[in-house]
């Protein structure tokens, strides 16, 4: 496993990391027995890059994550969470001073630790990027030792562009994928000039960019591939990147024979995300060892070619541009 800078930070981390969404609501039925031993087996692969949020199963998620940090000991990985979706409507109001604490405050106990490595804003409303004073709030429980650094999580490239202008973020996650180009232009390149670290989250489009999906694959009532298609429940980009289900499927066909043999879609889908150097880690998610050991081994697989990575955009181009391009 590779590691590489996470920003100004002076840490480095594993170039995948663990999506914890999963092991905590929206994706289906949660095994706690199979989410605990999934984060044995990534971190025993060499992850060193957890990423979960206060929502995730009301805190769920962080909660388990505390347990197996307790049951391993020794050098713990970098461990980021998110604030601000436990708002009942999302308002920039609602990130006030005191709400922050308190979150921060909840995260702290849910994790069992005394300083919060990364805390992100969980993507609040596109307003609040032309508001400083959210961001003081966090340069503040910098200051009181609560967490070590801030950074945000985004639904657009807008949003990601102005998050870097203020001196404090130190990491942007947003969602990028071969069905999600957009951030590779000009986001990325000024994120490199800042030295902010780049978050990749969706990696595999909620799984359409493994190959496993067939028109009539089901899903459980709880899994947001389900009950949030048409954005329902949150911003419909989370779910599938916002491809439509039967256009994402056919785009796979096309990019499915450019697979080497050996390997599986969902390792090239995410090695073809670690061609990207402004990228610091892609997170995707796992439920079990199985699906964290092999979300793992993508980090050994081979540069791709030049010539693959030019179908592919070509495939995005043809197929996937129409639909997300310009919405995100």
């Amino acid at each position: 496993m590779q590691s590489r800078e996470f920003g100004r930070t002076g840490r480095k981390v594993s170039e995948i990391g663990f999506g914890a969404w999963a092991i905590g609501s929206a994706w289906g039925e949660v095994n706690d027995d199979e989410g605990r031993a999934g984060l044995h087996a990534a971190l025993d692969t060499g992850v060193t890059f957890l990423d979960t949020a206060d929502v995730y199963g009301d805190g769920h998620s962080e909660r388990l994550i505390a347990q197996v940090m307790k049951e391993r000991g020794g050098e713990r990985p970098y461990i980021a969470t998110k604030a601000g979706r436990r708002l009942p409507k999302q308002t920039v109001e609602g990130y006030s001073a005191e709400n922050l604490s308190a979150w921060t405050d909840r995260s702290l106990k849910n994790l069992e630790v005394d300083t919060l490595d990364l805390v992100q804003l969980h993507c609040p409303p596109t307003d609040l990027y032309y508001h400083p004073e959210v961001f003081e709030r966090l340069d503040r429980l910098v200051e009181q030792g609560k967490i070590r650094n801030y950074g945000v999580s985004v639904e657009r490239v807008e949003e990601a562009l102005k998050a870097i202008e203020y001196p404090g973020v130190q990491s942007v996650q947003i969602i990028f994928n071969a069905f999600r180009l957009r951030p590779a232009s000009l986001f990325f390149e000024q994120a490199k000039k800042k030295k902010v670290a780049i978050i990749a989250r969706v990696p595999l489009a909620s799984g359409l960019l493994s190959g496993k999906f067939k028109a009539d694959t089901k899903f459980e009532k709880t899994d947001h591939r389900l009950f949030n298609r048409k954005g329902e429940a949150f911003d419909v980009g989370e779910t599938f990147s916002g491809v439509p289900y039967e256009i994402g499927l056919a785009a796979v066909e096309k990019i499915r024979p450019l697979v080497p043999g050996g390997t599986t879609m969902a390792k090239f889908a995410l090695r073809w995300i670690l061609m990207f150097d402004a990228v610091t880690v892609a997170i995707p998610g796992a439920r079990n060892p199985a699906q964290a050991v092999s979300n793992a081994e993508a980090a050994a697989l081979p540069a791709l070619s030049s010539e693959t990575m030019a179908k592919i955009a070509a495939v995005y181009e043809s197929d996937i541009k129409p639909y997300v391009h310009q919405k995100w």
